[in-house]
């Protein structure tokens, strides 16, 4: 537990500090934005593509074994970004953020519900927690080093203490002699279910959208801020994290709430009404300025983070225990995926643009489909009959 609640804070910081770190470089290394922030689209499509080779691999050597490669890999490769002096080496550096980043997820998550024996969706949702809570601190952190000491600071401060929560890993997993592995539930969280095979075509669909505004939104939310915000937290790059750490810290609240209905509550429901709510938030998102932005903006990706408990149950109900590492494996490669499509996607819009409200209409479009999708999910009635 302890373990996979801090890879989960350290893979959403050391993903998402270059948003705000990027603006930083603008003015050190006098470069348009939308040239810098492409420089992540390499690690940003690792992230995705690696996620199903590293399943499988935790399957052979262990989750454990897997989680301190995660640990120490995104580390070195976070300080190595912070020595680095040319773009073209810091996009070498990010990509080796974004391949040991792939690991997480896919071991990670089903290391934590291999060990959960009652109340899957309360657990899933604490441990989202800590994923929202790595996105806060991402622009809290990376903000306040860079204002403190220069953007090299903002990589290799982060990377130094998430190489030694791997280390630490390493030497309680060789105490352990690999007990900690064998203590696993003895069955799935899917076992006896009924299941439906209508069920993961449609989360395969539904999957990548929500990662793709996930991702755009993390991307974005920086940027939007320091052009929308009016002075509201100052003008620094300390002034954008503090917005960037309210959002997401609220963001990991709700997924706490988001398990507990995925518990007491018909699953399908759950999801389609956080689904539901991102299309409104972020449409009017897209028009709005200062403290109404940052209101407008807590709300939509809050309802995006809820989604999350219940999508995983819903995959793990439906998906045979011993298929479940190819099948997250495959779901953080489309969430992830989605990551270098966000990419461009911002970089292209604002190239044109100048702004970011159409990046913003856009995805409420695209939420309002998913939502369509979700509705045609079946219900337990319908599990029941095609059982």
């Amino acid at each position: 537990m302890v373990f996979s609640c801090l890879g989960h804070l350290f893979i959403h910081l050391c993903t998402a500090f270059y948003f705000v770190i990027v603006l930083s470089l603008e003015r050190e290394w006098h470069l348009p934005y939308h040239e810098l922030i492409e420089l992540w689209t390499l690690g940003s499509l690792l992230v995705g593509v690696a996620a199903l080779p590293a399943g499988l691999l935790s399957d052979r050597v262990g989750a454990s074994l897997m989680m301190v490669v995660f640990f120490v890999g995104m580390g070195g490769a976070s300080i190595a970004a912070g020595l680095v002096g040319s773009p073209t080496s810091l996009m070498v550096a990010l990509a080796g953020i974004g391949l040991f980043a792939s690991i997480y997820h896919p071991v990670g998550i089903p290391w934590l519900v291999r060990h959960t024996s009652e109340s899957p969706g309360k657990v899933l949702g604490f441990n989202g927690v800590f994923g929202a809570m790595g996105s806060a601190l991402s622009g809290l952190v990376a903000g306040a080093l860079i204002d403190l000491a220069g953007w090299r600071a903002a990589f290799i401060v982060p990377g130094t203490f998430c190489a030694a929560t791997g280390v630490a890993l390493l030497v309680l997993t060789a105490k352990a002699s690999g007990k900690g592995e064998s203590r696993q539930r003895p069955e799935s969280a899917s076992d006896g279910e009924p299941r439906s095979t209508r069920v993961l075509p449609i989360l395969l669909v539904t999957m990548f959208i929500a990662g793709l505004i996930f991702h755009t939104t993390q991307v974005s939310l920086p940027k939007f801020f320091e052009q929308r915000q009016a002075g509201l937290f100052g003008d620094g790059a300390f002034g954008v994290g503090v917005m960037i750490a309210i959002v997401y810290a609220l963001a990991g609240v709700m997924q706490i709430l988001g398990g507990h209905f995925a518990d007491r509550f018909p699953l399908k429901w759950v999801y389609v009404g956080s689904i539901f709510l991102q299309a409104p938030t972020l449409w009017v998102a897209s028009s709005l300025f200062g403290l109404p932005l940052v209101l407008v903006a807590t709300m939509m990706v809050m309802a995006n983070a809820s989604a999350l408990p219940a999508e995983n149950l819903l995959l793990a109900r439906h998906t045979p225990r011993h298929r479940h590492g190819l099948v997250f494996g495959l779901k953080f490669v489309l969430s992830f995926g989605a990551a270098p499509l966000a990419v461009e996607l911002v970089s292209t819009l604002t190239r044109r643009s100048g702004g970011l409200s159409s990046v913003y209409t856009l995805l409420a479009g695209l939420a309002f489909a998913a939502f369509v999708l979700a509705v045609c999910l079946p219900g337990r009635r319908q599990e029941s009959v095609a059982a």
